[in-house]
């Protein structure tokens, strides 16, 4: 159509109802749950293309999650897109990287001493599943982290949650571990049994993973008598009354003393068929760098005993960067005080004095054995004055003559490369800091021994 006054040509609107399907598909797939919703109340029309689970919903799996996981064979191909929506939906928080924030939990093993696991965990997408791994310093000397699996989640064909866990983190399985699950319950692989659990919610930055409680196990608490092992709720509180209520109870009733011991013996026994503890993890939001933040995230370098160790550095809410160690670590409360801490984020930029430069130049960089490093002075970009000590930047904590400035006060050097490395003055060598992970992928991953 042409404008008479201009000559330009005019070309026509077209309304949303009449664009192709497929246009269609791709605009809605952009929308929300709650937008769709909205969006099928206009018309009839629209409610039978909203309703469409193959079309619409496929659409906006796709759009989403097309990319990272394979969405048609979740639930072995057998559940409704909508309901795959809403499940990945809350999957996709628990992608990155978590830390283990739980003092009480421990792996049980048949004859052996419970030890302390991995303080940090990994979700990544797999290709019909989500998979949780342990990440810890390898012993060999270099920078490869261990990556251990030893959680799983996914949905059943029936579009029932399921996760399960394997409590040494040794298990490798070639084919879908869902499938395995869901066709062959209960499992046994190596010897080592897999146990279903819960993983639950407290907030947008904190889970807790448990043991799953079987229905059977319901029902004997709902049947439960004077021989049965008493009520336990997940609240210690309301534990704690209900053994309170059942001891005095059992103390003024006849034979209560032995009702009382055998309650006690019985839930001994229960304890100690559990396969796993409560874990609770909090969420590590800020893993990798940014150009405002180029010191924050998941870092790891070779420590003063060669070892490899786990480092996060975080930016605070009045200008300042902590960095703290995470991970397994030999030294008591290391993960509580800081590695480093500054309140003043400013770098000194190039050129650097001589002093400066003779810092740098006398120190040793930690290395790996073979390992080369460009340790000359034009390999830092700029410096950071950093402190190992609060006593120096908080008021009023620092105590006359306690602290000597030349034994907390230390620098950062920021490589051309984006990475850094950190020393102190009274020391004589240089920590240099490499990434956990880029772009959401695990660096220098190896699976255990």
């Amino acid at each position: 159509m042409a404008n008479p006054n201009s000559g330009e040509t005019i070309l026509p609107v077209l309304q949303f109802s009449e664009f192709p399907e497929d246009v269609q598909l791709c605009i809605l797939s952009f929308l929300t749950p709650s937008e769709i919703s909205s969006f099928a109340c206009t018309s009839k029309r629209f409610l039978s293309l909203c309703r469409n689970d193959s079309k619409l919903w496929f659409s906006m799996c796709d759009r989403r999650w097309g990319s990272t996981t394979q969405i048609t064979k979740w639930g072995s191909g057998m559940i409704t897109f909508k309901h795959l929506y809403k499940t990945l939906q809350e999957y996709e928080t628990l992608i990155g990287f978590w830390r283990l924030s739980s003092s009480q939990s421990k792996i049980i093993t048949p004859n052996t001493i419970p030890n302390k696991p991995p303080a940090l965990v990994f979700f990544e997408w797999g290709p019909s599943f989500i998979t949780g791994s342990r990440v810890s310093p390898s012993e060999t000397g270099n920078y490869d982290v261990v990556k251990s699996p030893f959680i799983w989640m996914g949905i059943s064909p029936k579009g029932e949650i399921v996760n399960f866990l394997q409590p040494n983190s040794q298990l490798q399985l070639d084919s879908n571990p869902i499938e395995l699950v869901v066709k062959n319950h209960p499992i046994s692989t190596h010897g080592s049994e897999l146990v279903s659990v819960d993983v639950n919610h407290l907030g947008e930055s904190h889970i807790i993973i448990e043991e799953r409680v079987s229905f059977g196990f319901l029902r004997n608490l709902n049947a439960m008598n004077e021989d049965s092992i008493g009520i336990e709720s997940g609240s210690p509180p309301d534990r704690l009354t209900s053994e309170m209520y059942q001891y005095f109870a059992n103390r003024t009733s006849p034979g209560g003393e032995r009702a009382w011991r055998r309650q006690r013996r019985r839930e001994k026994e229960k304890h100690g068929n559990k396969k796993w503890d409560s874990e609770h993890f909090v969420k590590i939001v800020n893993h990798s760098p940014t150009i405002s933040r180029p010191l924050q995230g998941l870092w790891k370098g070779i420590c003063e005993d060669a070892s490899l160790d786990f480092y996060l550095v975080a930016y605070d809410d009045i200008g300042g960067i902590a960095c703290r160690r995470i991970g397994d670590s030999c030294k008591p409360f290391s993960s509580y005080a800081p590695v480093f801490w500054t309140p003043n984020t400013t770098f000194v930029e190039s050129p650097f004095s001589y002093e400066e430069e003779h810092i740098y130049k006398t120190r040793e960089h930690l290395l790996p054995p073979g390992d080369m490093l460009c340790s000359g002075m034009e390999s830092v970009s700029r410096i950071l004055y950093i402190n190992s000590s609060y006593d120096l930047v908080i008021p009023g904590l620092a105590v006359p003559n306690s602290v000597n400035p030349h034994q907390v006060e230390g620098r950062i050097w920021e490589y051309g490369d984006g990475t850094f490395g950190f020393g102190f003055l009274r020391d004589n060598h240089i920590i240099d800091l490499k990434h956990i992970a880029v772009d959401g992928c695990l660096l220098d991953a190896m699976q255990p021994l």
